[in-house]
């Protein structure tokens, strides 16, 4: 395959989306094992000469896990001379693999229980795992350290843009929000104060609807009001 991929894809460029998820109150990550070494990945690739590179990634996820449409932004580039050559240290140096690769990283947001993953023909897995268990994780190549960036990336971004929509379910409660920014940031939120931030942002509408099946009183629900979000990630937020 090396030398076809001489033919179709760019030189010394690739690409590595960081797909985070959020579920049962803890976020999660993408990996993907390949059948070669036993080690874990992020689900990137190649970008084709004849593509724009956000058509590329798009492409490159769908191929490699099976999740279309998945909100992406670039947040880093990554270029050590030596970060992906080891992993294929076993192979001939013409590899097309083996040259030094230039990789970006896109920070990608999609909801795990809505995913319907399919592994590619060279991996022997593909799975959502808990950023909290990533220490138990054998990770190839500078792929912790491109997490680790694009985590601090998410934590810089929710300051002066919305996040959720790609995260949370259809409709939620004003704690589940709450957790989902815990989480990500790493720390408690005074309740009373994020609840009032959160609604004057605008991005939410509040259902005629409670969560039902607790022991304490039913919490409303609320979904996101999808014009006025998409106007806060164009426009970023003001009253945050």
């Amino acid at each position: 395959m090396s030398n076809e991929a001489k033919e179709i894809y760019l030189s010394h460029l690739s690409a590595d989306p960081v797909i985070f998820g959020f579920e049962n109150n803890e976020l999660k990550v993408l990996l993907v094992k390949m059948n070669y070494r036993d080690k874990w990945l992020l689900p990137g690739g190649y970008v084709r000469k004849d593509e724009d590179l956000d058509d590329a990634v798009q492409r490159i996820i769908k191929e490699r896990t099976g999740l279309s449409d998945v909100y992406l932004q670039e947040f880093g580039v990554f270029g050590k001379k030596s970060r992906s050559e080891d992993y294929f240290e076993d192979f001939d140096e013409t590899l097309f693999h083996k040259q030094r690769f230039i990789s970006i990283g896109y920070l990608a947001l999609y909801n795990p229980s809505g995913s319907d993953l399919v592994k590619d023909e060279l991996s022997q897995s593909c799975e959502w795992v808990f950023v909290s268990q990533l220490g138990d994780f054998d990770l190839a190549m500078d792929h912790r350290e491109i997490i680790e960036k694009a985590l601090l990336s998410l934590r810089e971004k929710i300051a002066i843009r919305p996040i959720g929509y790609n995260l949370l379910p259809e409709k939620f409660t004003l704690s589940e929000i709450q957790k989902l920014y815990e989480t990500i940031l790493g720390k408690e939120l005074n309740r009373g104060n994020f609840y009032r931030k959160i609604k004057n942002l605008g991005i939410l509408k509040k259902l005629d609807e409670q969560r039902r099946g607790g022991a304490h009183k039913s919490p409303d629900l609320y979904t996101f009001d999808e014009e006025n979000y998409q106007k806060a990630l164009q426009n970023g937020l003001t009253n945050w």
